[in-house]
């Protein structure tokens, strides 16, 4: 019994723990960052559970390998309730842990509306059989083809819709996934930290070519965003 209880005294502790542990390495997006923190948080819970699990099926095995006939289990409430608990206490601590990023509308943005009070980037990735139009409406709606350009450290939305099937918007290293459903807008928003050059692909099977709509995502400063805006506003102008 007091094997049951350190291990249960050793479980809650490493929930508590995992409720202020947050991963030191930097993250590309705050939406990847939320993201990150979350999986790490659920893989502190998760590892002495399975320990937990495995320990008590190898010492059942090892201790009655050589019965001839399984024997009923004796009641033990306590013991119960102790399970109980416990396993209350870590759905509770997966619930809240998992609203907490599921509602940052870096995460999960709700409807279409966009603060323009925090001088936002807004891009409108339309895709069609086989690629994408990226689009700048706020900046005289040019397009970019298959590239998407944005300064680091400053709000992003993307605007995703489709002009036929259903695509899908993902990049995987700054977190953001969307579907692009056709007559129809959803917006998704985040901010990048680290400057680069990300992949992006579509993630719904939308016909023979589907493996060729990959886009970029280039993460620059806000002086060199600036230039190229300045640019791209250039060439639209004398077009």
């Amino acid at each position: 019994m007091r094997k049951t209880r350190f291990a249960l005294a050793s479980l809650l502790a490493t929930v508590a723990m995992a409720l202020v542990a947050t991963p030191v390495a930097a993250q590309a997006s705050a939406t990847s960052e939320l993201i990150n923190q979350l999986n790490g948080k659920l893989l502190y819970v998760a590892i002495p559970i399975t320990v937990l699990v495995e320990a008590i099926l190898i010492y059942t095995v090892i201790k009655y390998r050589n019965s001839e006939r399984a024997l009923p289990t004796k009641e033990n409430r306590r013991l119960e309730i102790t399970w109980t608990i416990a396993t209350a206490i870590v759905l509770l601590f997966v619930g809240v842990a998992s609203y907490g990023v599921l509602a940052d509308e870096n995460v999960t943005h709700q409807g279409n509306d966009i603060d323009m009070n925090d001088d936002p980037v807004v891009v409108t990735a339309e895709a069609y059989q086989w690629g994408w139009n990226m689009y700048y409406p706020e900046e005289g709606n040019f397009t970019t083809g298959n590239k998407i350009v944005v300064p680091k450290d400053r709000p992003v939305y993307f605007q995703v819709t489709s002009q036929d099937v259903i695509h899908g918007f993902h990049v995987p290293k700054l977190g953001l996934k969307q579907d692009a459903m056709p007559r129809a807008t959803d917006t998704i928003k985040t901010v990048a930290y680290e400057e680069g050059t990300y992949q992006g692909y579509c993630t719904e099977y939308c016909g023979v070519a589907h493996s060729q709509m990959y886009f970029t995502v280039e993460v620059v400063s806000q002086d060199e965003y600036q230039d190229w805006l300045d640019e791209q506003k250039q060439q639209s102008s004398s077009q």
